[in-house]
């Protein structure tokens, strides 16, 4: 037998689902204004989504694909996740988007992020070089260079306080994060040969 929710529980989230169809049409309303395919920032935004997929497909080690693959999708989903809950709470928002319905910056999130920290996993890996160090140096460049750079053109605002430092240590967790996880998967893989 099911049975049903409160009322005054179903009428909030009627009100929550209205409210979350009105604002997806206003996205996308703006999204045909602001943002669509005939302005430049379209433009950088589908570049930040194919051209990091074009250089990974020529650059990847075939070798180690999958553990490269694995290690880059946890940048992905967590670098998502992140900036889902940032861009919410509006500490950042993206007022150019290359997909209006995403509240995330997707070709950051989906390409050049994870492609930058899969291509520098694969170099420290090959040549033996500390990972830690090296992904320091990478964080370092997209908190304080790539995303102001971004910033002075409008791609992406901060608010609330926000700033880069917490970008910066945004992506100091995500990396701890999916290198460990990949760390534990890898190690049950040998274990288990």
């Amino acid at each position: 037998m099911k049975s049903s929710i409160p009322t005054e529980q179903s009428n909030r989230l009627e009100e929550l689902k209205d409210t979350q169809e009105k604002l997806s049409t206003q996205w996308i309303d703006y999204w045909n204004d602001y943002s669509s395919i005939d302005t430049w920032q379209f433009w950088v935004n589908v570049g930040l989504i194919i051209i990091p997929l074009i250089i990974l497909y020529f650059l990847i080690d075939r070798k180690k694909i999958f553990i490269l693959g694995f290690f880059g999708l946890n940048i992905h989903v967590w670098s998502a996740y992140l900036d889902a809950i940032a861009t919410r709470h509006n500490y950042l928002e993206y007022p150019y988007k290359a997909i209006p319905f995403i509240p995330i910056n997707f070709g950051v999130d989906t390409a050049l992020v994870p492609v930058s920290f899969i291509l520098l996993y694969q170099w420290t890996l090959s040549k033996n070089k500390n990972f830690y160090l090296y992904s320091l140096v990478l964080i370092g460049f997209i908190s304080f260079i790539f995303r102001p750079l971004t910033a002075a053109h409008h791609l992406l605002h901060l608010n609330k306080g926000a700033n880069y430092f917490h970008i910066f240590i945004g992506y100091i967790i995500i990396t701890l994060f999916s290198k460990g996880i990949t760390n534990v998967f890898q190690y049950l893989h040998t274990k288990n040969k």
